[in-house]
């Protein structure tokens, strides 16, 4: 690929921001975006900001008695597209972004911060009931349901005696019908954890030596096909998910990516082989995934196993001095994205291109 064929990421917008972001959301069908932080007095906020003219206009301002870590709009419908945050103090809310006062659900979801939060069975995206996953620094991942009040339909914790591990991500997949579903959780010492949903059971582990800062399925809707886990050491894995062997696992190639931590990594909703990762020195790389020839042989004992592909470089790009710190593309319109920065800055993206890749 020449120069001039390859994607450019071109920093569209940007608006400095007077507080502490730490996530962003698109929202669905829309030219609109939120952005979560804290103020510095320590109380929580989110913005709704509308793109309109190649400019940002807020549209609303809510502060909140926590600061809001994170948030999604996945286990919403589209006619009311209700965004689920987690705060400082383990509050699990959903907030009609229109009537913002009250949340529509609330739950004390964790003792601790809730790190990270995950949601499927909403926008159409997805089989299956519509649920959220937490993550919190108290060890804990739990699935809630926001038709089902107060109590967690799935609480994974460690066993009796087991440390507990910070949960700094959560990833929902393989939810192409009714019954099955799994969640992907990482941690701060290294550890991924497949949590399979039906079953009630851990379907899979491994450990990739650095705390796992995020992760994420290349689509939540199909049978698991990939899966990517970033780190704080610069590194990012990508497992194929298609072939679990008994021992082994999944097969899985590893990344050198960025020279501080990979805080962030997003695949493109139109194209799921092509995906962003955000690092500590403010810098995008954008990625395609090839498959390999064949994406499974037999090992010695005739069992199938599965073979990693490759990873290409097709960009990059340093749009900050701080980290990255949160990323998301627009459903919508291919190769539009949001990210925001430690810089208390957040910035529209525009990516060409994609469609020749």
């Amino acid at each position: 690929m020449s120069a001039f064929e390859k994607p450019q990421v071109i920093s569209h917008i940007q608006k400095g921001l007077n507080y502490t972001v730490f996530d962003c959301k698109w929202m669905p069908c829309s030219a609109k975006f939120v952005t979560m932080g804290n103020f510095a007095r320590g109380t929580g906020v989110i913005q709704l900001y509308e793109i309109q003219q190649g400019d940002l206009k807020l549209l609303r301002e809510i502060e909140k008695a926590k600061p809001i870590k994170c948030g999604t709009f996945g286990a919403t419908s589209l006619q009311q597209r209700y965004l689920a945050t987690g705060d400082f103090a383990g509050n699990l809310h959903i907030w009609n972004l229109e009537a913002p006062e009250v949340p529509v659900y609330s739950v004390k979801g964790h003792k601790e911060i809730i790190n990270t939060v995950d949601g499927v069975g909403g926008l159409g995206i997805g089989e299956g009931a519509p649920e959220i996953v937490t993550g919190s620094r108290d060890g804990t991942v739990k699935v809630w349901d926001p038709r089902q009040k107060d109590d967690p339909v799935a609480n994974m914790e460690p066993v009796q005696g087991e440390n507990k591990r910070d949960c700094w991500t959560v990833a929902f997949g393989n939810a192409y019908n009714q019954e099955e579903r799994v969640v992907c959780a990482g941690y701060d010492n290294g550890d991924i954890k497949l949590f399979d949903l039906r079953n009630m059971s851990l379907r899979w582990e491994t450990n990739i030596k650095n705390g796992v800062c995020s992760l994420e399925f290349d689509r939540k809707d199909i049978s698991m096909n990939k899966l990517v886990a970033t780190s704080l050491e610069g590194k990012f894995h990508v497992f194929d998910m298609r072939t679990q062997h008994p021992t082994k696992g999944f097969a899985s190639v590893s990344e050198k990516a960025h020279k501080s931590t990979v805080w962030q990594v997003r695949h493109l909703p139109q194209n799921r082989e092509v995906f962003l990762t955000a690092g500590g020195a403010g810098s995008l790389h954008l990625w395609k995934y090839e498959y390999p020839i064949q994406r499974s042989k037999k090992d010695s004992e005739g069992v199938e196993m599965g073979v990693a592909g490759s990873v290409s470089l097709l960009q990059n790009v340093t749009l900050s001095t701080q980290p990255i710190s949160s990323l998301d593309w627009s459903p919508d319109k291919r190769g539009l994205c949001i990210c925001s920065s430690f810089d208390q800055t957040v910035r529209v993206l525009i990516v060409t291109k994609l469609h020749k890749i």
